[in-house]
């Protein structure tokens, strides 16, 4: 018997509040909600959902605050997070992706979009491999969705994670950015190039090594 995953609803808009809880929950999921950032933080730790879904523009703390506050607990490393605003500029997306959230919709939202999304990232966390890889210094463990380098633990949120582990799979091949977009966002996530670019950028730093070579106009490979 499969169990019931939980998730968390973030929004001070009732209205969007229902609409999502009922999808979610004709889906078969355990649905928790929270109406500003406080509760969603007390929720998340009462609770601990599988699946955080955050509005950014919430009363108190927002939406990039309570992931900023999660993420910074080992309990919600793992956790998947996607950010909901009706701010559809590229600075507010970017800000969401580097605090480490694995999806970003604007609104108006439509709830079929929203449940192929949700499903989607529960899809991909059950096909993740469980290897570990290890070249040179460097240790990916899927399973536990752990890097080490020179013998040093590094953090990496999920995506960031999953951009090395797909590049260090295959290393000297060279992924174009479709091949990288498809494997680590998935068909049904819409994100553009840029996505790619900030998060190479921030495994680049975390990493303090240049580990991802750029293949200028069509795309990225793993040398160590």
């Amino acid at each position: 018997m499969s169990i019931v995953k939980k998730i968390l609803i973030a929004d001070d808009e009732p209205d969007i509040l229902e609409i999502i809880q009922f999808n979610l929950q004709q889906e078969g999921y355990e649905v928790i909600t929270a109406k500003n950032g406080d509760e969603a933080i007390e929720m998340a730790k009462k609770h601990r959902p599988s699946l955080i879904i955050l509005d950014i523009m919430m009363p108190g703390k927002n939406g990039i605050d309570v992931c900023n506050i999660l993420r910074m607990d080992a309990t919600f490393k793992e956790t998947l997070i996607i950010f909901l605003s009706a701010l559809s500029d590229e600075g507010t997306e970017i800000r969401g992706l580097e605090t480490g959230a694995d999806d970003y919709l604007t609104k108006p939202i439509s709830p079929k979009v929203l449940m192929s999304k949700v499903n989607a990232l529960f899809r991909r966390l059950n096909k993740e491999g469980k290897d570990v890889v290890k070249l040179g210094d460097l240790t990916i463990d899927r399973e536990k969705y752990l890097i080490n380098f020179e013998g040093k633990d590094i953090t990496l949120a999920r995506k960031e994670f999953e951009l090395l582990a797909l590049l260090a799979s295959k290393p000297s091949k060279v992924f174009l950015r479709n091949e990288i977009l498809n494997q680590v966002w998935g068909t049904e996530v819409i994100v553009g190039d840029r996505t790619i670019d900030v998060h190479i950028r921030k495994i680049r730093q975390k990493l303090n090594l240049d580990c991802i070579i750029t293949v200028k106009g069509v795309g990225y490979k793993f040398e160590i």
